[in-house]
């Protein structure tokens, strides 16, 4: 008993994995693994096919999705949508996702560029949640990657968004 709570005391919190979704140049850090899933939305115009991987850890749970929209044109108008029905979701109360309020900072590696976003809203049961994610695009293919949680550690945030990358076309 004593060496089984012993290793466990050894087991980390965030167990950093390489995640590359089939069929995209997409390259992402996981803390732990992810759980897979397909499901139409409507990202501005007819519902497309959004792929997602998701998964908890260290009470924060870690998310990166995608959609092909199927044209150039419908990229911005697509990430736009998103970014507003991110900050809907969490309960926003001004869920503008241009605001300056909600802008932050963030790079892809790859990504000719990427639009960050940082909010505190509400989770389905009210409780209060922080946010920070990065919307980008390669070709007419939508990328976000999202954090969530109570509190957002910087360390594990910054390990998450550093690991992003998307390989050339």
């Amino acid at each position: 008993m004593a060496l089984l709570l012993a290793l466990g005391a050894c087991s980390p919190t965030f167990n950093w994995r390489e995640l590359r979704p089939a069929g995209t140049p997409l390259l992402a850090l996981m803390p732990c693994k992810p759980e897979s899933a397909t499901r139409p939305v409507p990202l501005a115009g007819p519902p497309v096919e959004l792929h997602m991987h998701s998964c908890e850890a260290g009470g924060l749970r870690f998310a990166v999705a995608w959609a092909d929209v199927g044209s150039a044109a419908q990229v911005p108008v697509a990430l736009a949508a998103w970014r507003a029905a991110s900050l809907q979701a969490i309960r926003v109360a001004t869920p503008t996702a241009d605001d300056a309020a909600h802008r932050w900072t963030v790079t892809v590696a790859g990504a000719p560029a990427a639009q960050g976003v940082s909010a505190q809203g509400q989770d389905p049961q009210g409780q209060p949640v922080q946010t920070r994610a990065a919307y980008f695009a390669q070709g007419t293919r939508v990328y976000q990657a999202a954090v969530y949680g109570a509190k957002l550690p910087d360390q594990a945030v910054d390990t998450f968004f550093t690991g992003l990358r998307l390989s050339p076309p």
